[in-house]
């Protein structure tokens, strides 16, 4: 098989401890659907989902039907998935005929669903997400009442499989007072069902940040995305948990994520000369760099020019001039065991030595999950142990 220029490892073990500790955290009742939306926040659906599942994890949420049928491909017929953004119209039947949940957020779904529902002769699977104050997407408290109704008549063509909204904010203790505010009107969202004695199959709000820092937003089910990769929500999150633990440091969640590529190519730089493309770089010294196989094109941010590293040997190459599209060169001067073909890391650990997607995040201004949800679907991803 022809080979691309980058390979990505997904570690299953560090996939297994995150997953426990999340379950220890959300006891034991509570569903975790783990969010895979943007290619499973670049980690790659298709080998990610089999994955997960080894470690018993039986519900997918997706941000489209697209996404939904990614998943559907690759899944065990038992598992759930449920698609929290956008459904065209013409996607409905194919998610009511594959047991496919979905979020409605606006009443004028509920009558194109039971349509489709009541030409399939199946009943369709809703999630009612209702506005609580992220003013994204949301059904405003206007609404409520007359699909509650709607439901109601209709319950044998479409189940009111969930209530949710989403917290606009969780990860920063700033915004404790939007994010409680956004829970009570939740609790008054709740309270109307009750008033109408019809009841949601399941309850459910928290992302990773309120499911591992806010053990009152934990209902039926818990969303996680971000955490279940090994990245904690943000520092206050990660803080709060060495908090309650009582402890300076705590390497609880592990990144199951690593990058690699090969050395393309070894040259020798004289003194003066100009490395890559415009004048970005002057060599010093007499240099050797090292060629790689790969660029923006690839995921690989151009802002890390002249400051990012990569691993070799199980030290560190510095990035020397610009990042082209597809190659860039490592100054490997102080690596004299350096040659063709030795693999490289551009994420990951090797030997003693780790280089961390913040590394990125905090030199080119891009989220950890922005960084991640870039890498090209191309990009092979394997499962290693």
């Amino acid at each position: 098989m022809v080979k691309h220029s980058s390979r990505i490892e997904l570690k299953q073990s560090a996939y297994k401890n995150n997953v426990n500790f999340i379950r220890k955290k959300i006891g034991d009742h509570a569903i975790l659907s783990s969010v895979v939306k943007a290619n499973a926040y670049g980690h790659g659906i298709e080998t990610f989902v089999p994955m997960a599942e080894k470690c018993g994890i039986k519900h997918f949420s997706v941000a489209s039907a697209f996404e939904a049928e990614e998943v559907h491909n690759v899944c065990s017929p038992e598992t759930e998935i449920m698609i929290m953004g956008i459904m065209y119209e013409e996607d409905i039947p194919w998610a009511i005929e594959n047991d496919v949940s979905f979020f409605v957020y606006n009443y004028d779904r509920l009558p194109k669903t039971l349509a489709a529902a009541k030409k399939i002769g199946k009943p369709a699977k809703v999630h009612i997400e209702v506005e609580t104050g992220a003013n994204r997407t949301g059904m405003q408290k206007s609404e409520f009442p007359k699909t509650l109704n709607f439901l109601l008549k209709n319950k044998e063509h479409v189940i009111f499989e969930g209530l949710c909204t989403h917290f606009g904010g969780a990860e920063s203790r700033s915004n404790d007072f939007k994010i409680e505010m956004q829970h009570k009107r939740y609790k008054d969202f709740l309270k109307q069902c009750r008033d109408k004695k019809i009841t949601p199959n399941l309850k459910h709000i928290a992302c990773s940040a309120a499911a591992l820092a806010m053990p009152d937003t934990v209902y039926d089910m818990v969303r996680i995305g971000v955490a279940q990769y090994g990245f904690w929500p943000s520092p206050e999150i990660y803080y709060a948990h060495l908090n309650e633990v009582n402890k300076k440091a705590d390497a609880a969640l592990k990144r199951i994520f690593s990058w690699k590529t090969d050395i393309m190519d070894i040259r020798d730089v004289q003194q003066g000369e100009f490395i890559g493309y415009g004048t970005a770089f002057q060599a010093t010294h007499q240099m050797k760099i090292a060629v790689m196989p790969l660029g923006y094109s690839n995921g690989y941010p151009r802002a890390l020019s002249n400051r990012g590293h990569v691993l070799i040997d199980g030290k560190k190459a510095p990035i020397v001039g610009l990042i082209n599209m597809n190659l860039f060169m490592v100054d490997i001067s102080h690596i004299p065991v350096a040659k063709i073909g030795d693999e490289v890391v551009l994420i990951g650990r090797q030997n003693n030595n780790v280089i961390n997607v913040s590394s990125f995040t905090n030199s080119t201004q891009l989220l950890n999950n922005e960084m991640l949800s870039r890498l090209p679907s191309v990009i092979p991803r394997t499962v290693v142990r």
